[in-house]
């Protein structure tokens, strides 16, 4: 693998696209650029907010709160989708950071966590 890499960015000097000189110092100086800007923990927590943004029922749920808390029998009644689905969409949303629950007796309520941020983010996606 190491030596395709390498054999690339031969290729890639030989042309003049690239201004390095020697292919293994070049490929080392880009490993250590990735490990400079590449934060592992990082990408986890955008990648899981991503996630929670690219379903369709997770948007709505979204928009919803944003107009005001609500508890889940709300949102399943709303939205035409059983307590577990729901659930389900509410932790992904959760996890993301996206809202926040409170217990009032047997009743679960959610809200939106930062209300700022997403009223940003769903005006920049224009739903």
């Amino acid at each position: 693998m190491a030596e395709q890499v390498d054999e690339r960015l031969r290729r890639l000097i030989q042309t003049d696209i690239c201004k390095a000189e020697d292919a293994s110092k070049y490929a080392e100086e880009l490993r250590r650029l990735a490990e400079t800007v590449v934060d592992a923990e990082t990408l986890k927590a955008a990648a899981g907010f991503f996630k929670a943004l690219a379903e369709e029922k997770r948007l709505s749920i979204l928009k919803l709160l944003i107009i005001r808390e609500m508890c889940v029998c709300e949102l399943t009644i709303a939205l035409g989708m059983t307590q577990p689905n729901a659930s389900h969409h509410l932790g992904i949303l959760e996890s993301a950071g996206l809202v926040a629950r409170r217990k009032e007796g047997k009743w679960t309520y959610y809200s939106i966590k930062d209300r700022e941020r997403v009223e940003n983010l769903l005006q920049f996606i224009r739903y």
